[in-house]
């Protein structure tokens, strides 16, 4: 089986995670994956929680690349009241020279595994060379209401009643509309139902499309 960071051709760079529930995960997964390639950082341009199983990284730029000496994989970010970190104070580009990977959560959903995207939303880095979108699975045959994060910018951009059950169709209609992400990642595909949700957004967009879970690390290309 391929890796995640191979199917979704994650490049040295900086790449942007947006959309969905999933996203962290995702992120600390393709960090996992790419630091038997190179120097990895992983950071948000929003907020994120501190992680536990990794070394948070919250000096100036000047120790950074002694830091990455140390550590493979380094959390970087500003703290930020009720243990979390805010963006990176050194800039993103401080990053991009210091790491060969650098992967910012880029978006919030209020853990919900869809969203549409205010006018200020996602906050993607100008260094971005790629964007991944993020679709939690769990989220079809679902009220919009109860399963989409910003639903009435949802309905607006797809046609629908906040009542509606969320279809791949409807998902794939806002993914287009919005044209925010390179390439979509869609998590939780985990029984054949919900695999069958995935091919069918697959066969309507015109990115790479890749599907699979990220609790049970198996993953595969729909493109």
């Amino acid at each position: 089986m391929r890796a995640l960071y191979e199917l979704l051709q994650i490049r040295p760079g900086l790449t942007a995670l947006i959309g969905g529930g999933g996203k962290t995960t995702l992120m600390y997964t393709l960090a996992r994956e790419l630091s038997q390639l190179g120097k990895v950082v992983v950071c948000t341009s929003t907020k994120i929680r501190k992680p536990e199983h990794l070394p948070v990284y919250e000096a100036g730029r000047e120790g950074l690349t002694r830091a990455l000496a140390q550590q493979r994989i380094l959390c970087v970010g500003t703290p930020w009241p009720g243990g979390k970190l805010s963006a990176p104070a050194m800039g993103f580009d401080a990053l991009c020279r210091a790491a060969d990977y650098v992967l910012v959560e880029a978006d919030g959903a209020h853990e919900l595994p869809i969203k549409a995207h205010a006018p200020y939303e996602p906050v993607i880095p100008e260094q971005a060379n790629q964007t991944i979108l993020v679709v939690g699975c769990d989220c079809f045959g679902q009220p919009i209401a109860r399963t989409v994060h910003r639903p009435e910018r949802f309905c607006a951009l797809c046609g629908a009643g906040p009542q509606t059950l969320l279809t791949p169709e409807l998902a794939a209609r806002v993914i287009l509309a919005e044209g925010l992400g390179d390439r979509v990642y869609l998590n939780k595909a985990e029984t054949p139902p919900r695999l069958q949700a995935a091919e069918i957004i697959a066969g309507l967009l015109p990115c790479p499309v890749a599907a699979g879970s990220l609790l049970l690390e198996e993953y595969q290309c729909l493109c």
